[in-house]
């Protein structure tokens, strides 16, 4: 967990896909209660159409000075064609692509490809959770290596 982590200095930026906003806006929801819980200072919210465009708002976000990391949130379902593997995929390259160019976390929790809409729902918690926990995770692993 984040016991032991000076968090109290840490702000976090999320993204979250409107896509399968039943899904998503839970998920912000979760996220951002889970970061009140935890002392976490969310500095920005951004939503975006799909998980498709959060590469473009994550890249935004990092070039802030006052966000240390950001979360991704979103779910990508499975459909009649591999369309779902296309966005997750890239969604997530780009996403670990802007954290190495900006030398600041960036936590998937995009669930999915290949996913039920019943099953992002029952992982909607722990996607959502996780995805703040990283990120605080890898900002204080970060500034003990500066």
């Amino acid at each position: 967990m984040l016991e032991g982590l000076q968090m109290d200095n840490i702000k976090l930026g999320i993204v979250v896909s409107d896509y399968n906003k039943g899904i998503t806006s839970k998920m912000l929801e979760i996220a951002l209660t889970y970061a009140q819980k935890k002392k976490i200072t969310i500095s920005h919210t951004i939503h975006v159409p799909g998980a498709f465009d959060t590469p473009l708002a994550i890249k935004k976000l990092l070039q802030k000075k006052d966000v240390d990391g950001v979360a991704v949130l979103g779910t990508v379902l499975k459909g009649g064609t591999d369309h779902d593997q296309i966005v997750a995929h890239n969604a997530a390259r780009c996403a670990a692509d802007l954290s190495l160019q900006f030398n600041k976390p960036v936590a998937l929790g995009i669930s999915g490809p290949n996913m039920t809409g019943k099953q992002a729902q029952e992982r909607a918690q722990g996607y959502a959770e996780r995805a703040i926990e990283t990120a605080v995770k890898m900002v204080d692993i970060l500034k003990q290596i500066e």
